[in-house]
């Protein structure tokens, strides 16, 4: 049967296949050989604090598993504004707040409620792979513009204001980015937002590794600026929730009712089991040992970012947020006779078990001169990393 049109449009999430190769590599390694390093999955190597791991539990237990209201626990909703007013000093009110399916399911949300087929939203390029597969995947479409280092990766308000088109419903930021880990400035964010709400457009961003900031210029919601911006976040980054699925979504007060409706059709609600653990998240006990985690991220950055730049890899930005590092391996191709990224990564993992994305997964318009590093694994894997390529390229 012949599969749909929608289906074969969607492209593969490189990152993922990536990992294939490299474990199918290491499946074939020999006894003694050192295991591989995996440094291409944005995933923390910590997992949920113990006082959520212990409320899932109890919630099993007490037999806490049944559907919740489609936005979410109303008690859930509401920590989540009580977190926004003490850690940004912003009042959300928690009537606003959606809990999703992860922030990919708040993504796709977003998407139905604001685009219909053949709209667009403009987005940076590089950015994360499947917003714009998912955007693909409804018959909307993702229109990437180019942003270098020279603008932190990130759109001005003199891109979307001249790139804007009569399709064209909004944009679509991410603050801190994946994959190259910087923040869009708070005044450039500010004119961008003045510029779509004059065209009747939604400016959507995407917020997930907002805890993970380690600059105070940047580590600010997009919230403050007006109750029209759509923010996408997620418990899988700070709070070390990855498998559990769960996300939220902030929204103009006018679009909670057709939210609803999409939440009801698509998913009925977010993992039951996943908000009641995430209730935990914002005992002091959960601050504290993400607080200690974020320290711990920016530390592993302050390592391994320096150590890139010595053994030749370009990186003009520094990365103020999340644990990725966005890094030119161009310089290298010639001393380790690859053209590309993509032939760098393949080498990597032959030769050093190491395993990096290259650029084809975050740029339409792909140089393929960049490599994308995680650095959410341990500081001894991150050293043992830069010993590897020291040695292949001696």
């Amino acid at each position: 049967m012949p599969l749909s049109a929608r289906a074969q449009s969607v492209e593969p999430f490189h990152v993922m296949q990536v990992a294939k190769q490299a474990a199918e590599i290491e499946r074939g390694l020999g006894s003694g050989e050192p295991p591989m390093i995996y440094l291409n999955i944005g995933e923390p190597d910590f997992v949920a604090p113990l006082p959520v791991q212990a409320a899932a539990r109890a919630a099993i237990e007490a037999g806490l598993t049944q559907y919740t209201p489609a936005l979410g626990l109303d008690t859930l909703r509401q920590r989540l504004s009580d977190w926004y007013a003490q850690r940004f000093g912003v009042q959300v009110d928690a009537a606003r707040i959606v809990i999703t399916a992860g922030a990919s399911g708040a993504l796709q949300l977003a998407a139905m409620a604001w685009l219909d087929i053949g709209d667009e939203w403009l987005m940076p390029d590089p950015s994360y792979p499947c917003n714009r597969q998912i955007l693909a995947a409804i018959g909307a479409s993702a229109r990437l513009l180019p942003a270098g280092p020279q603008q932190r990766y990130q759109l001005t308000a003199e891109q979307v204001e001249q790139a804007w088109g009569p399709r064209t419903r909004g944009v679509l930021l991410a603050s801190p980015s994946n994959p190259t880990g910087t923040s869009i400035d708070p005044d450039e964010l500010r004119r961008i937002h003045s510029v779509v709400k004059a065209r009747g457009g939604v400016t959507v961003i995407d917020e997930i590794y907002l805890g993970l900031s380690h600059d105070p210029r940047y580590g600010q919601t997009a919230l403050a600026l007006d109750e029209s911006i759509v923010s996408l976040n997620s418990f899988s980054k700070y709070f070390g929730m990855t498998g559990w699925r769960l996300g939220w979504m902030v929204l103009p007060a006018a679009a909670i009712p057709a939210v609803e409706r999409l939440q009801q059709n698509f998913f009925i609600c977010a993992s039951t089991i996943a908000q009641h653990a995430a209730l935990a998240c914002f005992e002091p006990e959960s601050i504290a040992e993400c607080e200690r985690r974020r320290i711990e991220f920016a530390a592993r950055r302050d390592f391994f970012l320096p150590a890139l730049r010595e053994l030749g890899f370009g990186i003009p930005v520094q990365p103020d947020g999340a644990f990725y590092v966005w890094a030119d391996a161009s310089p290298l191709f010639a001393r380790l006779g690859v053209r590309n990224s993509t032939e760098l990564v393949k080498l990597l993992m032959r030769r050093a078990h190491l395993v990096a994305t290259p650029s084809r997964d975050f740029c339409a318009d792909d140089p393929g001169t960049q490599l994308r590093f995680s650095t959410a694994s341990s500081m001894a894997q991150l050293r043992e990393a830069v010993e590897r390529l020291r040695a292949l390229l001696a």
